[in-house]
């Protein structure tokens, strides 16, 4: 702690001002990262597997859907790819901290490509069976447990802290493009040829993403901080996100959300297949439709200086409220628009507490606290998914899609609240003429707790 003249003298934020991540100073830009050879190299390979990945997650999908007719059994398959990163996403934090981001992250895409390489050849021979597809997706969140943080620390290597959170909106952006492009042609794959030559694709693009980091110039990178091996390391990460209030609600929050928000493949597939009596085609069409709005929320995102914890929260319920309707929605076409909105705000509450998490995290914990983050939004899927795909099978699509969405806008509330509580503030409402109707205003302090603090 500094104790030289002038240490102290840096007035305090104060408690009601709006609290926000500020990345250190770039040239700016909503493409800035871009001017980076590595990070190009990087995002290339990445837009090329990720619409293999895209192209193969919805033809898994229809896949499971078509061999036992069950949303529950679609829900089955996406917990079991995502139940690994619940059970040991922590340990490949570690495993990232400990180990060079980029030999790993080659050693995981190889290991991806073979699972949709074997899919594939399994679906081609026509021997493919439910239990293959859910083996095999089990195999897949194995792989990610380490892929993900590894993947997300390493960008910090490429880019440095002055463009990192433009880089993470980008990751987001490239995900989000690659997810506009990969369910249109799945769809007409799956159509024209079936599921197995998606699945082909899948596993021969990660070729893009192998060549790019092998093409890097590894003097460019900056250097990483990587812990040694020692006891002890996954309760430090631990205790280093329980100590800090602008980690762990973000991180609340995602889990929250991504556990009963986030079952688009439950949803989508019940909706096409069951409400709307439509094909492959048209569980594509609504892919596409939210990966535009989820696209223009990432490109919003890469142009933000900073990132609003309430505009976080407000994004949150807002993506609620969303889901709510179009799970009420009358006509097909108005069900399809709302998709659009809800890509967008989904996005912008994944890109803003990414990007939160990031700029404020301790470099040498990088990864087990993303680590963390990807655990509780992604791993959280395997306790929701089953739980989702019941309520939908049971009760019906738009009763499913509706309750996840009173659970995000339940989520965003609460934990609004409670962070607003946190940093000293209330929300007040003001519905007079002129006024700013909604407004953050310090929190009063009791009687009591005044005498207490002039005493």
């Amino acid at each position: 702690m500094s104790t030289g003249p002038g240490a102290d003298s840096a007035p305090a934020p104060k408690p009601h001002e709006d609290i926000r991540t500020t990345p250190l100073p770039h040239k700016g830009g909503m493409f800035s990262s871009l001017r980076i050879r590595n990070y190009r190299l990087f995002a290339i390979g990445q837009v090329v597997s990720n619409t293999g990945t895209w192209m193969q997650r919805i033809a898994q999908d229809w896949l499971v859907l078509g061999l036992t007719g069950s949303s529950a059994a679609v829900g089955i398959t996406t917990a079991l790819q995502f139940l690994p990163i619940l059970l040991f996403g922590l340990y490949g934090g570690v495993i990232a901290d400990r180990c060079p981001k980029r030999l790993l992250i080659l050693g995981t895409q190889v290991a991806s490509g073979l699972t949709g390489l074997a899919l594939a050849a399994l679906t081609l021979s026509g021997h493919v069976q439910v239990w293959h597809v859910y083996l095999i997706a089990f195999v897949l969140g194995l792989v990610t447990v380490v892929d993900n943080p590894a993947r997300q620390a390493f960008v910090h290597e490429m880019v440095g802290p002055a463009d990192l959170r433009n880089a993470v909106s980008l990751n987001s952006a490239n995900f989000q493009s690659a997810r506009l492009i990969g369910p249109a042609v799945a769809g007409v794959l799956i159509t024209a040829v079936g599921s197995g030559a998606a699945f082909l694709f899948n596993g021969l693009s990660y070729l893009a993403p192998i060549t790019g980091l092998l093409l890097m110039r590894t003097g460019e990178l900056h250097k990483a901080e990587t812990a040694p091996r020692g006891k002890g390391q996954l309760r430090e990460g631990l205790r280093h996100v329980r100590e800090r209030p602008d980690l762990i609600w973000p991180i609340a929050l995602i889990g929250c959300v991504g556990t009963l928000g986030f079952n688009f493949p439950i949803w989508l597939t019940a909706f096409a297949d069951d409400v709307y009596h439509a094909g492959a085609g048209t569980y594509g069409l609504f892919n596409t439709l939210m990966a535009a709005g989820s696209l223009a929320g990432a490109l919003l995102a890469a142009r933000r200086g900073g990132s609003r914890r309430r505009v976080l929260i407000g994004s949150a319920a807002a993506f609620g409220l969303l889901e709510i309707a179009a799970a009420l929605s009358p006509t097909f076409w108005l069900f399809a628009l709302l998709l659009v909105p809800i890509g967008v705000f989904g996005l912008t509450t994944n890109v803003i507490a990414n990007s939160t998490v990031q700029m404020a995290v301790d470099p040498a914990m990088r990864g087990r606290v993303l680590s963390l983050y990807m655990m509780v939004f992604v791993g959280g899927t395997p306790l929701g998914a089953p739980v989702v795909g019941w309520v939908t099978d049971t009760y019906g699509p738009r009763v499913g899609f509706a309750a996840g969405g009173v659970a995000s806008l339940l989520s965003a509330v609460a934990i609004g609240f409670a962070l607003a509580r946190a940093v000293g503030v209330r929300l007040r409402v003001d519905l007079r003429r002129g006024r700013r109707h909604l407004e953050f205003v310090p929190r009063e302090k009791r009687p009591d707790a005044a005498v207490a603090t002039a005493a």
